[in-house]
């Protein structure tokens, strides 16, 4: 088996991890914004995520270039698992690209806890404020109520014709 191919395959896994590693600050820069209550910072901490995921993706690409480069070499499936993969190698490189993969495993798990997290402060603060909005301005929101597919509808029902006649 090519060391290189090996050795380019170790080089994607630590950028991806760097990648990842860098997605879970933003992520967690993002949080202390959102309770912090600074819009403006948060809406560029968005475009600064937004172009974060796009150089994982550029990682994950390199990645499984490299990954694909020393199945072919090993004579693999695409679809190879890649602990079959770190099987194939020499077992000098093995502990190393299993530590990576695992690493990459928990880092995108820690991602996605963050992005959860965030997303249900997101979701909690908009409630709020539309709580709020209603209270304020009770006379231009339209009370909610479910339609016929069970979800709450945002328009207002048609006036009622008994209310009508009595008044």
């Amino acid at each position: 088996m090519n060391t290189e191919d090996i050795n380019r395959l170790i080089e994607a896994l630590r950028e991806e991890i760097t990648q990842l590693g860098e997605m879970l600050a933003l992520q967690q820069e993002q949080q202390v914004l959102i309770i912090e209550r600074k819009p403006q910072e948060l809406i560029a901490k968005v475009n600064e995520i937004t172009t974060q995921e796009k150089r994982m993706q550029g990682a994950r690409v390199q990645r499984e270039e490299a990954r694909l480069a020393l199945i072919t070499q090993a004579g693999g499936e695409p679809d190879m698992p890649f602990s079959d993969l770190i099987a194939s190698t020499p077992t000098d490189y093995q502990p190393l690209l299993d530590a990576q993969r695992r690493e990459i495993n928990v880092q995108i798990q820690n991602v996605n806890r963050w992005v959860r997290q965030n997303h249900l402060l997101l979701d909690r603060s908009l409630k709020l404020m539309q709580d709020i909005m209603q209270n304020v301005f009770p006379a231009q929101a339209a009370p909610k109520t479910y339609g016929r597919s069970g979800a709450v509808s945002q328009t207002a029902p048609p006036p009622s014709t008994l209310y009508e006649g009595i008044i």
